[in-house]
Parts: structure tokens; sequence; C-alpha cells
């Protein structure tokens, strides 16, 4: 990396637009937070800070992400922001579940059915309900949108569907042979997309081109987004940390409240996929839905594809069985969600109503959480 220049009023890269003090300084303060709230009980004060910090290192996460996607380009800037954020999540389901016992055998279930449900309805809708609002029609490649979706459906199936009809073991779960097979077939298909996008045909998944200003801008140049990247890296552990540290008093609330053990996890997934969602609706608002569409997909992509191989690898640690199968309910829910995404994506172009249509199963997703 090239040393950093400097001007007679100070260094020049503290006057970058890339570069904004309160993007350098707040993922430090995030990580400095986290310190400070782990394994400690959480008073109004402390917890309020520890919430302003959480959102903070969102918003920086979000800012560095896209400079290093702008330094980029696309597909491999939205692959960036949702590899490195699943990366933090297994790290996080593979603690909690050696710390948890056998109450944690079906988390890394949940939290990879919540993460598919976040992004496929979630993100996917509030980006074209604003977007559309915004631009009234949103174009995107159905040559791009289509294989991801694609994918997403033979993960999920593979992983979350068919256990709970395998009859060697009991349960909804895999037996060794099994596991290693979906966790092995799940790392091989991922990376066939990450081939498909980044490679083989990357122009399937460039924005649909449009006279936004921010795209043609000039790039900034490589010692900020490497700068950038680093940056992006503390943010997101900053997100995962402060999330944990916050989960024990979450967890508290929802217990007082006689709500189901299920919508802490919710809560948690949603908290640590902000990132991606802001750094998503900033891209719908700027006429960007395929770079929308990339982030929000290979989020969900990447939540499987590096979830389940890293759990298989893991199993044999484990005290307990893992419980991979969807409860009826949810396979319903799961079913219908790649059925309308499918319709929704389908012909290239979206309006408002697609994105109503996946905020109402969102809503539900939500509603049968709480009320199963």
């Amino acid at each position: 990396m090239a040393s950093l220049p400097s001007t007679a009023s100070g260094p020049s890269w503290l006057n970058t637009p890339g570069l904004p003090l309160w993007s350098l300084g707040i993922p430090v303060l995030a990580l400095a937070m986290v310190g400070a709230g782990w394994g400690r009980p959480l008073g109004l004060v402390l917890g309020l800070v520890l919430v302003l910090s959480l959102f903070g290192a969102v918003m920086a996460a979000i800012h560095h992400a896209e400079v290093v996607a702008h330094r980029v380009g696309e597909p491999f800037g939205t692959l960036v922001l949702a590899v490195a954020v699943t990366v933090i999540e297994v790290a996080l389901i593979v603690a909690l579940m050696l710390a948890g016992g056998e109450s944690a055998k079906a988390l890394a279930r949940d939290t990879v059915f919540s993460a598919v449900m976040i992004v496929c309805n979630g993100v996917v809708g509030l980006c074209l309900l604003l977007g559309g609002l915004r631009h009234r029609v949103l174009a995107f490649r159905v040559e791009g949108t289509s294989p991801a979706l694609a994918a997403l459906a033979a993960l999920a199936g593979l992983s979350m569907v068919l256990p709970s009809f395998t009859t060697t073991t009991a349960g909804p779960t895999y037996s060794g042979s099994q596991l290693a097979f979906a966790g092995l077939s799940s790392l091989v298909l991922y990376g066939v997309f990450v081939f498909v996008q980044t490679v083989r045909h990357r122009d399937y998944f460039l924005p649909v081109d449009n006279d936004n200003e921010e795209v043609h801008a000039a790039p900034p140049p490589d010692w900020v987004a490497w700068t950038s990247l680093g940056l992006l890296m503390l943010a997101l552990i900053g997100v995962v940390g402060l999330a944990k540290a916050l989960a024990p008093a979450l967890e508290s609330g929802v217990a007082g409240a006689g709500l189901p053990a299920a919508v802490s996890g919710v809560v948690i997934a949603m908290i640590v996929l902000l990132p991606e969602t802001g750094a998503a609706v900033r891209s719908a608002r700027g006429n960007r839905m395929q770079s929308s569409l990339n982030l929000a997909l290979g989020s969900g992509l990447a939540s499987i594809g590096l979830t389940i191989p890293v759990i298989a690898a893991l199993s044999p640690i484990f005290p307990f069985s893992l419980a991979l199968g969807l409860p009826p309910l949810q396979i319903v829910l799961l079913t219908l969600t790649l059925l309308v995404s499918a319709i929704t994506l389908g012909s290239g172009r979206a309006t408002v109503m697609h994105g109503a249509i996946h905020l109402v199963l969102f809503a539900a997703f939500l509603f049968l959480t709480v009320v199963p």
C-alpha cells in the first residue's frame, strides 16, 4: 500500500469523501463498547450506550462497504459485504451452540431460516417499495436473479426441508453421512455460484445502465479501499459483538413478556443483517436494483452455503444431534416465499406492488414467530 499523502492543512485522507472522520472513529468505539458491555449486567445507561454504538457501527459498515464496492465494482462489492457478515455470523452461531448445550441444537436452523426470510421478504420487499416509490418501475437482470434464486431454493430445501422427511434417524435430523453430503453439496453449489457471479457470467450481475452519477463517479484510490475494507471488518465485528452483549437483556425481556424463545433469534438476526439492509436500500433508492438483489440473494446463499458446511464439519464435537429440519409451518412459509420470489424476479421489472407483497409475507413471518 502506498504511503498516505499529506498537505499543509493536514493529511489529505482526512479530507477524502470516502473516509470522513466519523467513519474512522466509530468502528474503534464500537469495539471498545463491546469490551465495556461483555458479560456485565446492563443498566439503563449502559444499555442505551450499547444500542447507540450498535447503530453507529451499522452506519459505519454501510459506508465502508459502499467505498469498497465502488472501488472493486459490481458484483464484487456486494459479495464482500455478504460474505463478511456471514462469516462473522457463522462464528457467532458456533460459539452460541457450543455454550448453549442441548437447548441450542436448533440454533443453526433457526438462524439460517430467519436470515432467508429476512433477506427474501424483508430486505427485498423494502427495497422494492422504497425504490418503486421513487422511480416507479425498477429494472434488474433476470439472467442474474434467476440462478441466484434457483441456488437458494436448492440449498434451502436440501438443508432445512429434507431432514424432516429422512428416515435413517429420528426427528428432523441428518445422519452423519447425510450431514456430510449436505454440507459438501452446499459448499460446492455456493462456490459454483460465486464463480458464475464473479468470473464466468459477471455481466449478468451488473446493474442495469442508468444515469446515476454515483455509478459513474471516479472510484476511490487503492489505499482508501484497503482502509475501508479493514474498517468494514472492525465495524462488522462490533455489530456482532454488540448484538451478543445485548442478547441476554433481549432474552430476559422476551421471556418476561411471555414470547416464544425464537423471537430472540429473529431480533438478533435482524440486527446482524442491518448493514446489508442499509446498503441494499441505498442502492434501490439510487435506482440500482440489481445491486440490491445481488446483496439480498447473495446474503441468503452465503448464510446457507457457509453455515451448513461449517456446522457439518464441527458436528462431531457437539454433544447433541443437530435439528435441521423445519416444522410444517416454516416449510409452508419458505415455500410461499420462494414461489412469490420466482414470480417477482421473473420479469426483470418490479413496482411497489411487488414490494408490498414481500413485506406482507415478512409481516406474516414475524407474526407467526410470536403467535405460532
